[in-house]
């Protein structure tokens, strides 16, 4: 392996590492993160990228902050980046979930533990929320992608649909959209 890609695997590694050490809330609180590291701090992708990699990472099975972390480590280095990636966003939510499980068997009664996971909920939240206008922004602002993010909300929130699903059901309609608006504009 080159020497350039091996610092670039352990680069991956740090970086995610750090993203699943200092981020509470799961897979789209650490969207917001890993656009700052992976675009703005080190280069390796455009936001544009990350806009493509979140929209994967959704539609394909398992965690969004796994499966970016993958296609990102994918993207800069291949299998190894994906590898080192990976194990380095899983590795300190593995560690944080076992020490918690033993810290929540002898202490989860206590109030003052009760409401720190209170105020953490809270601040997941907010990252959530930024993450959500982080990809609207980005989002093709037109009347068929209004109809589509609507429509999604409905039916997962209210209508308690499959969101694997309403992801199919998402590209469909995005997929006939888009052939729809292209013929008519060869005719």
């Amino acid at each position: 392996m080159k020497n350039s890609k091996l610092k670039n695997a352990i680069s991956l590694f740090l970086t995610f590492m750090k993203i699943g050490a200092f981020t509470f809330g799961g897979g789209y609180a650490m969207i917001p993160l890993i656009q700052k590291e992976a675009v703005e701090k080190h280069g390796w992708l455009t936001d544009d990228d990350i806009l493509e990699i979140v929209a994967i990472a959704e539609s394909t099975p398992g965690p969004i902050a796994i499966n970016s972390a993958t296609f990102v480590g994918y993207r800069l280095c291949g299998f190894f980046g994906a590898l080192c990636a990976t194990v380095g966003v899983v590795l300190p939510s593995f560690l944080i979930i076992f020490l918690i499980s033993k810290v929540l068997r002898e202490f989860g009664n206590i109030k003052a533990v009760q409401y720190a996971f209170n105020g953490i909920r809270a601040g997941v939240l907010a990252l959530v929320i930024k993450a959500l206008w982080t990809m609207y922004k980005k989002c093709p602002k037109n009347i068929v992608s209004y109809i589509v993010i609507g429509a999604a909300f409905i039916l997962t929130a209210f209508l308690k649909v499959e969101i694997l699903i309403v992801i199919i059901g998402c590209a469909i309609f995005g997929l006939i959209s888009s052939l729809i608006i292209s013929r008519r504009s060869k005719a």
